[in-house]
């Protein structure tokens, strides 16, 4: 059976669709009918497959995450593969978000997107998929910064000032520079890292 983009409801998009809540996706995971290796998310109230984790992606995020958690320090929390939620049907696993600081670490509530200082994505296979969906979806919820690591052209995607479904300033950056989060000044983390 094809679900994908020759799927039955995708040609037919007049079709009434019911769209789940972020409270609906959690207890699908409570009652056992979502497991941790579905690697699904919540987007637009529907349940969208995550691509699979090569070694390229997980070695990138395995480096960065040591980085970010010196480079940040006390100044954020470094939140790795784990979600946001931006509103009652968007509920987005980033690879990294880097958090506002709270006591508690976020184990009292999932972030919002008012707790979010970056938002970081590798993209190994999923570049389509994090330009296309995630880019506008943190645009429309005023995540102030989002970089996509695009380890095949080997270059970072520097994405600030959401503005409606957009980025007003979208720059990619290579490997002999250097980055720093506009929300973290002195931050700074030099490409080559990221990209390995």
């Amino acid at each position: 059976m094809d679900f994908g983009e020759t799927g039955l409801l995708t040609r037919n998009p007049w079709v009434a669709r019911r769209p789940l809540t972020v409270a609906e996706y959690h207890r699908m995971g409570e009652v056992g009918i979502l497991s941790e290796r579905d690697r699904v998310e919540l987007i637009e109230g529907e349940l969208v497959a995550m691509s699979p984790i090569g070694s390229s992606h997980s070695g990138t995020v395995n480096g960065l995450t040591r980085l970010l958690v010196t480079v940040v320090g006390e100044r954020g929390v470094v939140s790795v593969q784990n979600q946001i939620q931006l509103d009652d049907h968007n509920e987005p696993e980033p690879d990294f978000a880097v958090l506002r600081p709270k006591a508690d670490d976020y184990r009292g509530a999932t972030p919002r997107p008012e707790d979010v200082l970056l938002v970081i994505e590798i993209a190994a296979s999923g570049l389509n998929y994090d330009r296309a969906v995630k880019k506008p979806l943190y645009a429309r919820h005023g995540i102030p910064e989002f970089w996509i690591v695009d380890l095949a052209a080997g270059e970072v995607e520097v994405c600030q000032a959401p503005a409606g479904d957009q980025y007003a300033s979208v720059a990619r950056i290579g490997r002999g520079s250097v980055l720093e989060p506009v929300s973290l000044p002195g931050a700074v983390i030099p490409v080559a890292t990221l990209l390995g």
